[in-house]
C-alpha cells in the first residue's frame, strides 16, 4: 500500500527538461527505480531522472521531494540510526534496531548516517545561532537570571588527530584532544531555604573539539538565542581556567564571575595530599578548616593556611605554591557567602552531569578512539537531543 502511495504520482515527470543553476537544462532520460528501506519494510520508488549534459550530472526531483537523495534509507529509518548512533556504539547500535524496529541495518551504515546528521545538526545550530545574532528571532519573555557553564573534557583519538601535540601520555605525546563544552539555563525562584531551583527544561548545550576562539563564538551565540540581551542578572561559572576568563572578558563583559566551589575544594585538597599524605588525622581536621573558610568567602584564610605549611620535597613546594597561585588569581570569584546570599548557584553540577552525559557516555567508552570530525558529529547530535531540539531540527531538515 505504502509502495503504491508513493510511486502514484507517477514519477514525479515534471517535463521534458529543468533548468539548471548554471544556465543548462536538465533533460528527461527515463524513469528509474530506487529500492529504499522505510520502518514498514522496502519499498520501491518510480522517479523520474533527467540529465544535465553540460554539468554531467544526474537529478531525481523525487528524491529531493522525498528527502531520499543519496542515500537508501527513508527519514524515518535514519531518525532511527541517528538516534541509536547517537547514544550506543555502532556495533550495539543494529542489534537495538532489530530487536526494537524488525529493521536491518550494519553498524557502518548506522556510523554513516549519524555522522551525516550530525553534520547537518551542526549546520542547524550553527544556523539558529546565525538568526539569534542577526536578530531576526527576539524572546519574548525577559530571563531573571542566565546562567552560562563553561568546562573542557578529554576525548581519546585516533594517533593522526594528537600528532606533535603535548600531553600527559608516557612519551609525552597527547592521547586526547579537549571538547570545550558549555551550557546555558536560567533560574527565576529560590526555595524555601533560599536555594536557587533552575527552571525546568531550560538547559540547553554547546560544544565542539575547536579552539578557545571558536568555543566563545559558539556560546555567546547560544546564550543571545537563549535571551542573553533581556536578562536581568548574568552568572558565568567555570573551574578557573585562564581561557574561560578570557572568554567571559570578551564575550560577556559585565557577568558575574564564580569558581565552580567543587573544583576550588579540589585545589586545596591537591595541597593537604602532597603535605599530608602519612597523617590522616591531621589532613581530615585541615581540610575541614579549609571547607569552612572557603564557604564563607575567607579566601584569604585559604591562602594564608597554605603558607603556613612546611612542604618538605620540591614536588610538595610546587604544590603549594599552585595552590597558593590558583586562589590568588580567583579569590574575587570565590565569595561564596556573598553569592548564596544573592541566591546564585555557586556550582557547576548541571555542566559537570553535561560533561558525563553529552561527552562521557558516549564517547570516552573502553577501546573508543575518534576523529575529530567524527567526534563533532556526534557531540552536535547528543546537544541537539539533549538540548530537547530535536523535534526542531527535523522539521529544519524538512523546510531547508
Amino acid at each position: 500500500m505504502l509502495e503504491k502511495i508513493i510511486n502514484a504520482d507517477g514519477g514525479d515527470y515534471i517535463g521534458k527538461s529543468i533548468p539548471c543553476e548554471r544556465g543548462h537544462d536538465y533533460e528527461f532520460m527515463a524513469y528509474r527505480e530506487k529500492t529504499i528501506l522505510t520502518v514498514l519494510g522496502q519499498v520501491k520508488v518510480n522517479r523520474a531522472y533527467y540529465y544535465d549534459r553540460g554539468c554531467r550530472r544526474g537529478f531525481c526531483p523525487k528524491d529531493t521531494a522525498f528527502d531520499i537523495e543519496g542515500t537508501s534509507f527513508s527519514p524515518g529509518v535514519r531518525r532511527i540510526m541517528g538516534r541509536v548512533g547517537a547514544y550506543r556504539p555502532f556495533g550495539l547500535g543494529h542489534e537495538d534496531i532489530k530487536e526494537l524496529a524488525g529493521i536491518n541495518v550494519t553498524a557502518k551504515e548506522i556510523e554513516r548516517v549519524s555522522h551525516k546528521l550530525g553534520e547537518e545538526a551542526e549546520g542547524f545550530q550553527k544556523e539558529q545561532a546565525n538568526e539569534a545574532l542577526s536578530d531576526k528571532i527576539v524572546p519574548i519573555t525577559s530571563v531573571p537570571t542566565m546562567y552560562i557553564c563553561i568546562d573542557g573534557t578529554g576525548v581519546p583519538m585516533v594517533k593522526a588527530e594528537t600528532v606533535h601535540r603535548a600531553g600527559k601520555g608516557e612519551d609525552g605525546g597527547a592521547k586526547t584532544r579537549e571538547v570545550k563544552l558549555g551550557c546555558v539555563f536560567t533560574q527565576s525562584t529560590v526555595d524555601k531555604e533560599g536555594n536557587p531551583v533552575r527552571d525546568e527544561g531550560s538547559t540547553s548545550y554547546v560544544g565542539a573539539i575547536e579552539t578557545a576562539e571558536e568555543f566563545s563564538h559558539r556560546i555567546y551565540a547560544e546564550a543571545v538565542r537563549r535571551g542573553l540581551r533581556r536578562a536581568a542578572k548574568v552568572c558565568v561559572i567555570g573551574d578557573g581556567a585562564l581561557w574561560i576568563w578570557n572568554i567571559v572578558d570578551e564575550q560577556f563583559h559585565g557577568a558575574i564571575q564564580i569558581v565552580d566551589l567543587y573544583h576550588a575544594r579540589q585545589h586545596y585538597w591537591n595541597v593537604a595530599r602532597a603535605c599530608f599524605s602519612n597523617d590522616k588525622k591531621g589532613l581530615n581536621q585541615w581540610t575541614e578548616k579549609r571547607r569552612e573558610e572557603l564557604d564563607n568567602g575567607n579566601v584569604e584564610d585559604v591562602i594564608r593556611a597554605i603558607r603556613r605549611l612546611s612542604p618538605f620535597t620540591e614536588d610538595e613546594k610546587e604544590t603549594c605554591e599552585k595552590g597558593i597561585s590558583y586562589f590568588e588569581k580567583n579569590k574575587d570569584r570565590m565569595r561564596y557567602d556573598k553569592f548564596r546570599r544573592q541566591g546564585f548557584f555557586v556550582g557547576s553540577g548541571v555542566l559537570e552531569a553535561g560533561c558525563r552525559t553529552v561527552v562521557g557516555q558516549r564517547l570516552k567508552q573502553s577501546g573508543m578512539h575518534w576523529t575529530v570530525k567524527g567526534a563533532n558529529s556526534i557531540i552536535a547530535l547528543r546537544c541537539c537531543f539533549l538540548s530537547n531540539r530535536w523535534e526542531d531540527f527535523w522539521e529544519y531538515r524538512a523546510y531547508a
